[in-house]
């Protein structure tokens, strides 16, 4: 037989492949390889939980109390019941209902705070960053006035100036804010505009806006992520700290550092009053901060493959 001409025949044909037995397989996008190694930090996912919690009192909450200034002469100073979970206050009002509503006026106030900061914040930094010079002098001097000053000392003044209320306290936080977030994006930006790519879009010539927006900014997102987390608690601090001193929300409002301070007088005699409002701002904080470090971590381009 010849052997030759078997040989010479065509090779058996390979089964074809179906989709589902691909070997290839497509890459892990970057924010959910992210979400993964979060969610490996317990502390990060203790803090994430925390803050989820306290943003569904301050949206739901209120919906499901009483109203936070209907006076109960009856019931005052009253113990946790059924009718009042965690009892009533010095004029008889619910202090369950107060303390959701008044997680509304605190993350309002750290959170629009913050957003106002990093609006204005972000567009100085990138401007003094990226043409240097004189503009950067300028800008720098400035908030150099602003951060020789303590943050919570200049939210007072900032205060005191505006008058107590809850818009002025959050302008007041913003720009005690402002001078942080600038030097942060200053900086970031400093480091960035000597990168390859920006230079190569500068050579090409890009307008200097498009670069900023789209070469520059894009790189610095993980930053000012990290920056927002730490930011909004210091404004939750910041608004209590205001209130409590009378430059913040008035009452019958209800906010956590109102309740601190209508509870100072009854400290020996019912503890709790301030022991509820004071418990809310720890967790919050607390909260904030504990994501704000789960996320510097996985968010930290070394940590990043």
């Amino acid at each position: 037989m010849n052997t030759a001409a078997l040989d010479s025949g065509p090779p058996p044909a390979t089964p074809p492949t179906r989709t589902g037995e691909q070997h290839t397989t497509a890459p892990v996008p970057q924010w959910r390889r992210n979400v993964r190694r979060l969610l490996r930090r317990k502390m990060a996912v203790a803090g994430a939980v925390l803050v989820l919690l306290f943003l569904l009192v301050a949206l739901v909450g209120p919906l499901l109390t009483s109203d936070p200034a209907r006076l109960g002469l009856t019931h005052i100073l009253g113990s946790p019941s059924g009718a009042h979970p965690l009892g009533t206050d010095d004029l008889g009002r619910d202090v369950l209902a107060r303390i959701t509503n008044g997680a509304r006026v605190s993350l309002l106030a750290g959170v629009v705070s913050t957003a106002l900061a990093m609006a204005v914040g972000i567009p100085l930094g990138l401007i003094a960053g990226f043409y240097r010079g004189w503009t950067d002098s300028v800008l720098m001097r400035l908030t150099d006035v602003v951060l020789s000053f303590p943050y919570l000392i200049f939210a007072v003044g900032m205060a005191a100036i505006l008058g107590p209320s809850l818009r002025n306290v959050i302008i007041a936080l913003a720009v005690a804010e402002l001078p942080s977030v600038v030097r942060i994006v200053r900086g970031e930006t400093l480091v960035l505009r000597q990168q390859d790519f920006v230079e190569a879009a500068v050579a090409d010539g890009s307008r200097d806006i498009a670069i900023m927006s789209r070469a520059i900014l894009p790189n610095m997102t993980n930053t000012l992520i990290v920056k927002a987390t730490v930011a909004i608690p210091a404004g939750i601090l910041g608004e209590a700290a205001l209130s409590f001193l009378g430059l913040g929300v008035q009452p019958p409002e209800a906010s956590w550092g109102v309740m601190l301070t209508s509870a100072q007088q009854f400290l020996a005699q019912e503890p709790l009053l301030a022991f509820f409002p004071g418990l809310a701002i720890a967790l919050t904080t607390l909260g904030f901060n504990l994501l704000g470090d789960g996320l510097r971590d996985v968010l930290d381009p070394r940590e990043l493959g």
